[in-house]
């Protein structure tokens, strides 16, 4: 029988509860720093809705802060990415000297910052592609897919097995990155479109995007230009790997094709008036791009909308 691992989970919003909750389902010790449900799950469980299978976890291990976790083998970091400045001290408290961290976070160069905090060795970078909101106080709703592509931030295939096992046996379908660097830039292939013209439009949602001939081509063209400056930054940090974007969009238009009116993250943040993870998203990618010479006028104008949107938040 494999062995149960002990998991802190930083950040028990949506994201960190659902895949917290399948690793504990399948058996692991995991525990949530919890901040806005927190007397929610204490008193009333975990609640998770999923095509995959529902599940309620009773009696959770639940903390207010990381302090009460103690040292564990794998840390979670399932943060916003607008917290990334309070990640080091929320985390800390979880590290000793095995202990691996997963940055299930969205943006790109996050792991830079947890490898300059605990070494590169033990930072793992996750990308969730999948469908997931909250609802009532200690309620997540898991709608639709839900794959997570693990990496390794030095690209290292032992550590990349060791990372999948930590999810064998759980609900939650996995697959590997050769390349980080890559799937963080595909990942944004995604993100920085769909997010960031359902926040240009006011607060719609992905449905709305694929049938308007106009945003349906702009994403397009803002995809387009994300692969030019992925492609271009991959070169730049010496991997071979290249971004096939023929393939990337086609197979991004056809999975938004099936959410429906999705809501993404970010415009959840927009709509109720919260601070947006423009920096990690949009800033950053552009900063490349500018950096690398590589055209970007389309993603150079949403990003200055959405910081002017963001701008006091």
């Amino acid at each position: 029988m494999k062995k149960a691992q002990r998991i802190a989970v930083i950040g028990a919003g949506a994201m960190g509860s659902y895949y917290g909750g399948r690793l504990a389902e399948a058996g692991h010790d995991v525990r949530f720093l919890v901040r806005r449900d927190y007397h929610a799950v204490r008193s009333s469980g975990l609640n998770v809705t999923s095509p995959d299978g529902d599940f309620l976890l009773t009696h959770p291990f639940t903390a207010a802060d990381s302090s009460e976790i103690g040292t564990v083998d794998w840390v979670i970091c399932a943060l916003k990415s607008t917290s990334i400045h309070s990640a080091q001290k929320l985390v800390q408290p979880c590290v000793g000297a095995d202990t691996r961290i997963l940055v299930l976070m969205n943006g790109l160069g996050l792991e830079d910052h947890f490898a300059g905090w605990f070494g590169e060795e033990r930072i793992f970078g996750g990308l969730a592609f999948t469908c997931i909101n909250r609802g009532k106080p200690g309620n997540v709703h898991h709608l639709a897919y839900g794959t997570v592509t693990l990496g390794h931030h030095k690209n290292n295939p032992a550590e990349i097995e060791r990372a999948l096992a930590l999810w064998s046996g759980s609900k939650t379908s996995i697959v590997s990155a050769s390349s980080l660097l890559k799937a963080r830039w595909e990942k944004l292939c995604w993100n920085i479109p769909f997010s960031g013209l359902c926040v240009a439009g006011g607060g719609i949602t992905t449905d709305r995007v694929m049938s308007d001939a106009g945003l349906r081509a702009a994403a397009g063209a803002l995809m387009q230009e994300v692969i030019c400056a992925g492609n271009a930054d991959l070169a730049y940090h010496g991997e071979k790997a290249v971004i096939d974007g023929e393939a990337l969009v086609e197979s991004m238009f056809q999975k938004t094709s099936t959410m429906g009116a999705y809501r993404p993250s970010t415009m959840i943040d927009f709509v109720e008036g919260k601070a947006m993870e423009i920096d990690a998203i949009f800033n950053e990618p552009l900063r490349r791009a500018r950096e690398l010479k590589v055209p970007a006028h389309g993603l150079a104008l949403l990003t200055a909308l959405l910081r002017s949107l963001n701008h006091g938040r």
